[in-house]
């Protein structure tokens, strides 16, 4: 071969050598998106961040649940690094930079805030982190997402109300204490009320309660009585049990001969022991551990690389972004006649966290022994 063809043959090899490895580059550029497996050894580190710790649920079932079953699929040695945002929307945004920087292989959120939760997504997104939009849908570029059926909690709750309150709704006026408008959930549930209570009943006053804080549910629960008269109160809405717990101090406090019918949800602890001592009406039963589950077979299938094929159920839009896979749990009504069918089951509480001695009494009455 002579030199010039010889050098011909090597610069033509030098180019497609350069196209080849720039092709790689691209191709890998463009799979880094959260659905492509990860080169890397060892075991899976998957994020879990929750927003707050004011609602027992927390703590208590979704963190353990999330934690138990992401090491039950991916195994015992895969790290669960979990922090709470303690309802900090700012907060959360760092939490979430630092799972960047710890190279997670996937992330589950349950944002503080949805709408501002969106850059942080995509912060993480960018970086080949696929996240799961846990019980609150977040915007941003969330891969997959699991929750029960919000609007169907709104609907339990006023049908129940309403039911409860049988002729007495047509005799006075109910006052709503919504959750917060940082919740796109708060709006689900408000909206599933309205379309039961409109025109059943009338609605003398209703509040969003900033942060689904119980200081401040109360406080504007003092509000609406001192507006409207604690004579023409028949019921009231509350969109969870921390809120309803605020709302029964203020009606206790207001001289109720008796309280009014009050909702609920997440079936805390203390609104189950209110429901027993007919404090509170009733609360929303939303089983922890199918939605835990969910969470964690969506964070495993996304870290591994197997995307949500034959994980996710169905699909649902947020606001930034259509047919995002979802898992979607049932909700259930509880009142005191309902608890004893869930003592003791996993997601819910045993027999003696409910009947201590303040609540032996009323344990007896409703046949928990």
């Amino acid at each position: 071969m002579n030199s010039h063809l010889r050098r011909a043959v090597v610069a033509i090899a030098a180019v497609s050598m350069a196209t080849g490895l720039a092709a790689c580059g691209s191709a890998k550029e463009a799979g880094d998106n959260g659905e492509k497996k990860k080169d890397k050894k060892g075991p899976l580190t998957i994020g879990l961040l929750l927003p707050e710790n004011q609602t027992a649920r927390y703590e208590r079932f979704d963190k353990p649940l999330i934690e138990k079953k992401i090491k039950e699929l991916a195994g015992a040695d895969t790290v669960v690094l979990y922090d709470n945002a303690k309802q900090d929307a700012a907060v959360q945004q760092q939490q979430v930079d630092t799972m960047i920087t710890k190279k997670v292989d996937a992330l589950i959120v349950d944002a503080v805030d949805a709408k501002s939760i969106a850059s942080s997504v995509k912060k993480a997104n960018d970086k080949g982190i696929p996240v799961v939009a846990y019980d609150r849908l977040a915007e941003g570029p969330v891969k997959a997402y699991t929750s029960v059926d919000n609007e169907r909690v709104g609907k339990i709750q006023g049908e129940s109300l309403l039911k409860e309150l049988g002729d007495n709704a047509a005799k006075g006026q109910i006052v709503m204490m919504n959750g917060a408008i940082t919740d796109p959930n708060a709006k689900m549930y408000k909206d599933g009320a309205h379309s039961v209570l409109d025109g059943k009943v009338k609605i003398g006053k209703e509040y969003d309660t900033k942060e689904w804080k119980p200081e401040n549910a109360n406080e504007n629960m003092k509000g609406a009585i001192s507006s409207l008269g604690k004579d023409t109160i028949v019921g009231v809405y509350s969109a969870n049990d921390g809120m309803a717990g605020g709302i029964i101090t203020a009606l206790k406090s207001a001289g109720f001969d008796k309280l009014p019918p009050v909702t609920g949800q997440d079936a805390e602890l203390s609104a189950v022991q209110r429901i027993l001592s007919d404090e509170q009406f009733m609360s929303v039963y939303k089983p922890y551990k199918p939605e835990a589950d969910a969470a964690a077979e969506l964070a495993v299938a996304l870290a591994q690389g197997k995307g949500t094929d034959g994980v996710a159920k169905t699909t649902v839009d947020s606001g930034t972004q259509k047919k995002i896979p979802a898992i979607i749990v049932t909700p259930f009504a509880l009142t005191k006649a309902d608890i004893g069918q869930y003592v003791g089951k996993e997601g819910f509480f045993t027999l003696n966290e409910i009947c201590t001695e303040k609540y032996k009494a009323q344990c007896d009455q409703a046949g928990l022994k």
